[in-house]
């Protein structure tokens, strides 16, 4: 046995602790301390933050948190983005007045919201969109070439690449699109509890595919682990890291340079997917228009079931997204992070950066 086995054998022998390890049912019966709604003095601030920036004509790009200034609303934030990056790794906002925003304040609105959780946007696509859309634009899920934001069907539990992920609900679906969310770490304790075999198993590599989405002096994929283990400041509770989207790896296997997945990488995966379906470990929440929902990516992965929308275009499902870096994140091995698109200034996850294509702040999706 190898001696870097041996280490990660041993770190699979302790489990992971803290308030991210949790489960949907006991939380479901917890939503007052995740779960908050905007008083009318919390509205009304936000209501003049975007009025201060749309007097200014600020470029939402520009927006800055020293531009945003919340002092009822900023207390809230302050305790969110603790529970985020400190406790259990998600947290929801309701009622952002989002009925009486036009699209562009509705993006400063959530863009200003932002500044207050993390301390960068990074680039969600090869388009460099700091402001995501999630819409369905009728593009096949099946398509390599696709994202699964694109598109209206089920996306299985995942993370994206970035410290924390954040959506701002502008118009809820006809049917379905309830969002989901799982804590990665109680899933990693119950498969090295039940399965140690197939939990080492989400420690080898994994390939991942990025076609489109990656400069033209890299590969069309990326290699990582799905758990990462690592012990970071405190020795005597060591984490885990969880990274993971299956149908980028589905995909990788249609690149001829990527290795086989092996029959125990599958056996693994399923297992993990199941266990994240499983009611006794997933948290379901209705997604309303002005709900503000920000998980850590680290800690926690999300889904959302397939939906049927409306007819009328303009009342179509439409989420607007935002990948945050944070400076003070959870720490992470400096291995998981050697095939991504690099660190932000701060050395955190820099989401999906092109050299050379700008960052911009679309209104629409596209």
């Amino acid at each position: 046995m190898t001696e870097a086995l041996r280490a990660r054998n041993s770190l699979l022998q302790q489990p992971v602790d803290g308030a991210h390890v949790w489960r949907g049912p006991d939380m479901a019966t917890r939503r007052d301390e995740w779960l908050h709604v905007m008083t009318p003095g919390e509205v009304a601030d936000l209501d003049a933050a975007v009025d201060e920036v749309e007097a200014q004509g600020l470029d939402i790009l520009d927006i800055a948190r020293a531009d945003f200034p919340l002092p009822v609303l900023g207390d809230t934030l302050a305790k969110m983005r603790h529970d985020l990056l400190k406790g259990r790794g998600f947290s929801v906002l309701r009622g952002v007045p989002i009925d009486r925003y036009d699209r562009r304040a509705a993006a400063v609105a959530f863009w200003g919201l932002g500044t207050h959780l993390g301390d960068d946007a990074v680039s969600q696509n090869g388009k460099g969109h700091v402001l995501g859309h999630v819409k369905d634009l009728g593009h096949d899920y099946a398509d390599p070439m696709a994202r699964g934001y694109q598109t209206s069907a089920r996306l299985p539990y995942h993370t994206d690449y970035s410290d924390l992920v954040a959506l701002l609900c502008l118009k809820s679906a006809k049917s379905g699109g309830l969002s989901s969310i799982v804590s990665s770490a109680a899933l990693y304790n119950e498969l090295c509890e039940r399965r140690p075999d197939l939990a080492e198993a989400l420690t080898q590599t994994f390939y991942r595919t990025r076609w489109g989405e990656v400069g033209s002096d890299k590969p069309p994929y990326i290699s990582v682990p799905v758990f990462n283990r690592h012990n970071g400041d405190d020795e005597a509770a060591p984490g885990v890291v969880t990274t993971y989207v299956r149908s980028a790896i589905r995909k990788a296997q249609l690149l001829p340079e990527t290795p086989r997945l092996t029959d125990l990488q599958t056996e693994a995966m399923d297992a993990f997917d199941a266990l994240a379906e499983d009611p006794a470990f997933h948290l379901d929440m209705e997604f309303r228009p002005g709900d503000f929902q920000v998980v850590n990516n680290h800690w926690t992965l999300h889904s959302r079931t397939a939906y049927e929308d409306h007819a009328d275009s303009n009342d179509k499902r439409h989420l607007l997204r935002l990948w945050l870096a944070c400076a003070d994140g959870p720490p992470f091995p400096p291995a998981m992070t050697k095939e991504f698109e690099g660190l932000t200034n701060n050395g955190r996850p820099n989401g999906i950066h092109i050299p050379g294509v700008p960052f911009n702040a679309p209104l629409e999706a596209s």
